[in-house]
C-alpha cells in the first residue's frame, strides 16, 4: 500500500525515504505515488575481459494492477523540484538495495542521476555518503551517470561531480553524441567513462562514413583519458562494429535485455569468443587488398626508380603507374618532405577532380612531411609503404597512398603515389 507524501519535502535523507521500500524476498520494491517501482539490471560487458564487469540499474513502475507504467511517465509525476529530488534518490536507494543482495562482489553499479537533481544538490550532499555507509556497499563499486544534458548551473555540475568522485565513486557522461554533448564537457568534468548515445551506432550501421567518425571520437575519449561504453548494441552487426570501434565496454539488447529478474542475472555469459574471432577473420580479409596493393605494385614503383635514377623525367619514368585506372596521382618528395615537382595526374585522377577543390589541386612545394606515410618511407627506404583510406587533401576524395624511399645520386627522395580507394577493391584485381 502507497505511503502519503510528508506536505514538506526539503532534503529527503534516509529516515524518510526507508518506509517507503519494502523487502520481498531476497529484494525490494518501493512505493511512489500508488505505484511499485522495481530494479531491473541490464548487465555491462568488457569486450577485451570477454565478462560482464558491470550493470546499469533502470527504474520499472507497476500500477495497482500490475501493470508497467512507462519511466518517462513515472518522472512526469513529481510536482515539485523537492518531489523530483526525493524520487531520484528513492530510486538510487531502491537499487543499491537491490544490487547488495546479489552474490557480486566485484562488478560495477551503474547509477544515473537526474542532472537536475545534480546541478540542484548542495555539494555537501550527504544523503549519497549516508546510503552507502548503511548498505555497506563500496564506493569505488558504483558508477555515477549523469546525463548528457545542458544546465544552468556548470559549476554546482562540476563540484556535485567532484563530490562524488571524492566519496571515491567513478563518473560517467550518459548519452554523448546526442543533442548537447560537446568535448567541452568532457574536459571540465573529467569523467572516468563516456557512454555513447545510441543514435551514433545507428547511424554507423547505415553509413561508412559514420562509421569512421565513430572510431574517431572514441580515439578522442581515449587520448581524453576516458574509457568508452557503448549502449543500444542490438544485432550481430553492431556488435561487430562495436569491437571495430575499439570501444572498451557494450551494452544493449544483443547481450542482454534488462531484466527485474535478478537472482541468476550472471549466469548466462556472451559468447564473445565467436564474436572475436570473426572480427579476426573480418579484419584479415582488410587486410589482404593492402598485401595485394604492395605485391601488384612493387613491380611498377621499382621500374619508377629505376627510371629516375637513371635521369628520366618523373612523366615518362611513371607512365605505367599512370595508366592503371586505379591511380590519380603521382608525386616526388625530398628528404625534408618538401614536393620537388608537380604532380603529375592521370586520366583516372582527371576524372576525380572537382571544381570546388581547385585551390587544393596545385601542390608544387607542398609540404608533406607530417604525413606518416612520408616519414615511414623516409625511415625504411626500398620498402614500398602502403596506408588505410584517408580524405586527401588536394581533392576532398578517399585515398590510399603508397611510398618508397629510394637514393638519387646519393640524395634520398621519395616517390609517392594516391590510390583512388573506391575502385581498390576492383581495378586492381582485373588488370
Amino acid at each position: 500500500m502507497s505511503r502519503p507524501l510528508p506536505e514538506k519535502l526539503t532534503a529527503p535523507e534516509l529516515d524518510l525515504l526507508s518506509p517507503m521500500l519494502n523487502q520481498e524476498g531476497n529484494g525490494w520494491t518501493a512505493d511512489f505515488r500508488g505505484l511499485t517501482l522495481r530494479t531491473a539490471l541490464q548487465p555491462i560487458y568488457s569486450i577485451s575481459h570477454k565478462r560482464i564487469v558491470g550493470y546499469e540499474a533502470l527504474i520499472r513502475a507497476f500500477d495497482t494492477d500490475n501493470a508497467p507504467v512507462l519511466p518517462v511517465q513515472l518522472f512526469q509525476l513529481p510536482a515539485s523540484e523537492a518531489e523530483n529530488l526525493l524520487l531520484d534518490r528513492l530510486c538510487r536507494y531502491l537499487h543499491i538495495r537491490n544490487y547488495s543482495c546479489i552474490r557480486d562482489e566485484l562488478n560495477w553499479l551503474f547509477l544515473n542521476v537526474s542532472p537536475r537533481v545534480a546541478a540542484g544538490a548542495s555539494h555537501s550532499d550527504s544523503f549519497f555518503g549516508q546510503l552507502l555507509k548503511k548498505t555497506g556497499l563500496p564506493p569505488h563499486r558504483i558508477v555515477m551517470e549523469i546525463v548528457e544534458q545542458p544546465t544552468d548551473n556548470a559549476e554546482r555540475l562540476r563540484e556535485t561531480v567532484a563530490y562524488y568522485k571524492d566519496l571515491g565513486c567513478l563518473t560517467a557522461i550518459d548519452d554523448f553524441g546526442a543533442g548537447h554533448s560537446n568535448f567541452e564537457r568532457i574536459w571540465n568534468l573529467s569523467p572516468d567513462i563516456v557512454k555513447l548515445d545510441r543514435t551514433l551506432l545507428t547511424r554507423a550501421t547505415e553509413d561508412h562514413k559514420a562509421r569512421q567518425i565513430l572510431n574517431g571520437i572514441v580515439s578522442l575519449l581515449h587520448q581524453s583519458a576516458c574509457l568508452v561504453l557503448l549502449e543500444g548494441v542490438e544485432t550481430y552487426d553492431q556488435a561487430m562494429i562495436a569491437i571495430d570501434a575499439g570501444v572498451d565496454f557494450v551494452q544493449g539488447y544483443y547481450f542482454r535485455k534488462p531484466t527485474i529478474e535478478l537472482e541468476g542475472i550472471d549466469i548466462q555469459p556472451a559468447d564473445f569468443d565467436h564474436l572475436l574471432s570473426d572480427y579476426k577473420q573480418q579484419t584479415q580479409v582488410t587486410l589482404d587488398p593492402t598485401r595485394q596493393l604492395v605485391s601488384f605494385f612493387d613491380g611498377f614503383f621499382q621500374t619508377a626508380i629505376d627510371r629516375l635514377c637513371s635521369g628520366t623525367g618523373m612523366q615518362q619514368a611513371c607512365r605505367e603507374l599512370l595508366d592503371h585506372p586505379a591511380v590519380s596521382r603521382c608525386y616526388l618528395v625530398n628528404a625534408e618532405g618538401i614536393q620537388i615537382e608537380d604532380t603529375l595526374i592521370s586520366d583516372a585522377g582527371v576524372r576525380n577532380l572537382d571544381p570546388r577543390f581547385k585551390p587544393l589541386e596545385s601542390t608544387t612545394s607542398a609540404d608533406w612531411y607530417r604525413q606518416h606515410y612520408l616519414r615511414q618511407a623516409l625511415a625504411q627506404p626500398e620498402q614500398l609503404q602502403v596506408t588505410a583510406p584517408y580524405l586527401c587533401v588536394t581533392g576532398a576524395y578517399m585515398c590510399v597512398t603508397m611510398s618508397q624511399g629510394f637514393y638519387d645520386n646519393g640524395q634520398l627522395r621519395v616517390l609517392c603515389c594516391d590510390i583512388l580507394s573506391n575502385p581498390m577493391g576492383t581495378e586492381i584485381s582485373k588488370s
